[in-house]
């Protein structure tokens, strides 16, 4: 009888032990989201593609300027393609602040991960694309990288599927934990 009820103890007391260790662990964040690069576009410089792309120093998400596009069809703008990342088994996040005036169609940040050898694969944006015209609002895609998944660049790009007037501010490419 004695045996019985210290192995009813013991069994309780483990369970707890597990119980808290899983608490504790869990309640912690596994990683922070850091910043790889910020593209604050207080100007122009480094932009990639110039057709139909100016700074416009008026309009800011932050009162810095921002890069206005006028699309008169669909378009794809190259912003900035980004090298010498040491990164893998997380999630490359690509941020911007987008506002759009008049947009028939949609708006939304797509992201190229380049792999050696073999090729390059991409993001979008798409569950929350922008459409007609809107206030600044944060938008964001996500590439999921495995261990041993090491882009050697990245390709960051603005898409207007249609016509009208976008503008992109403080972009931000973030490496967050895997979900």
């Amino acid at each position: 009888m004695r045996l019985r009820t210290l192995r009813v103890r013991s069994s309780g007391l483990f369970i707890s032990g597990v119980m808290t260790v899983c608490l504790l662990g869990c309640s912690q964040p596994a990683t922070q989201v850091t910043a790889l690069r910020h593209f604050p576009l207080n100007n122009s410089n480094g932009i990639i593609t110039r057709s139909n792309v100016a700074f416009d120093k008026h309009t800011s998400s932050d009162g810095n300027g921002s890069l206005r596009i006028n699309a008169t069809g669909p378009t794809v703008v190259r912003l900035f393609e980004v090298g010498d990342l040491t990164v893998e088994n997380a999630r490359l996040i690509y941020q911007a602040k987008v506002r759009t005036a008049g947009v028939d169609g949609q708006v939304y940040l797509e992201m190229w991960c380049h792999f050696p050898g073999k090729g390059e694969f991409f993001s979008r944006g798409l569950e929350t694309p922008l459409t007609g015209t809107t206030e600044w609002t944060t938008e964001e895609t996500s590439f999921f990288l495995k261990k041993g998944q090491k882009p050697d660049y990245i390709k960051l790009n603005l898409v207007i599927n249609g016509t009208g007037t976008a503008w992109i501010d403080d972009i931000r490419l973030l490496k967050g934990p895997l979900l």
